[in-house]
């Protein structure tokens, strides 16, 4: 599986950390879309190239890191065909893939240590969507997102 990684300079050590995990532990390819060190930078442009990569099915799921992972969440979201969730325990992360088919998470790279997210990752990539009773609610999400596009509101 390919994996879209990127984020800004809070998020840019535990980056790292997954980015090494993934490929060496899990067994899964990176494209990594920076940062490539902690220099300041904004979260939502790098958010914004990982969420596109997963939109356009470059990349099968992607992960962002900023400080505490919302503001990537907020971004991706933005992007059609993007269901990002934050994920910062087991219950969340395995929630947003079983009910909710996330394609995006995102971490806090200040809230989270290396080990911790590695367990989350690794639960998040590893959890199938459900379907089922699941899927109904994912056509609504897909429905009201393309009223927007639409021009609705």
């Amino acid at each position: 599986m390919r994996v879209a990684l990127g984020a800004d300079h809070g998020g840019f050590a535990l980056k790292e950390a997954i980015k090494q995990y993934i490929v060496k532990e899990l067994g899964h390819e990176v494209k990594d879309f920076g940062v490539d060190n902690p220099a300041p930078v904004d979260y939502p442009d790098l958010a914004l190239l990982v969420a596109q990569s997963v939109a356009r099915g470059e990349c099968a799921l992607g992960i962002m890191v900023d400080g505490a992972g919302i503001g990537s969440a907020m971004v991706a979201n933005k992007v059609p065909g993007v269901r990002a969730a934050n994920g910062y325990d087991l219950y969340s992360v395995n929630n947003s893939r079983e009910h909710n088919d996330a394609n995006v998470l995102t971490l806090g790279g200040q809230t989270l240590g290396p080990g911790h997210a590695k367990v989350l990752v690794k639960k998040w990539l590893e959890t199938p969507f459900g379907g089922g009773r699941h899927q109904k609610r994912i056509d609504k999400i897909v429905a009201i997102e393309r009223s927007f596009l639409g021009g609705g509101r």
